[in-house]
């Protein structure tokens, strides 16, 4: 289902095992999804396509990292927080644009990880991915 166990165990509060970890449903998982991700970034108050960008970026490389990246785009002060200022900023960028941007920056980041010539030929492939579907929606 593409959940650490660690994270679960923040989002539940408990330790599990390995065993619990396999048997996740996505049942299960989605609200994990909404509460630890979606809803951290207000993605429901973001334009489409946007909301889906930054919340990819999240889940693989944090929501902190995430909302950073957008704010540095859109020019409002880096503090981690999707604030109202850091949705008007958002709202009144080009949606298409901000994607791109958003899509590049974290490209950039993943080429300028030590594990990217293992694991570059997949992440590249995502954040491919990630833009076209991404931009198809705005």
């Amino acid at each position: 289902m593409g959940v650490t166990q660690r994270a679960w165990e923040a989002y539940v509060r408990k330790e599990v095992n390995e065993e619990f970890m396999r048997k996740l449903t996505p049942e299960m998982v989605k609200p994990f999804y909404q509460i630890m991700y979606w809803n951290r970034l207000r993605c429901d108050e973001m334009p489409a396509g946007v909301d889906y960008a930054a919340f990819d970026l999240a889940v693989n490389s944090g929501v902190n990292r995430a909302v950073k990246f957008l704010q540095e785009i859109v020019g409002v002060p880096v503090d981690g927080v999707v604030g109202p200022r850091t949705l008007a900023a958002i709202a009144n960028y080009e949606p298409r644009r901000l994607i791109i941007a958003l899509c590049d920056a974290r490209l950039h980041f993943l080429q300028g990880l030590s594990t990217f010539g293992t694991y570059g030929k997949g992440w590249t492939r995502r954040v491919t991915d990630v833009r076209s579907n991404a931009t198809a929606m705005a």
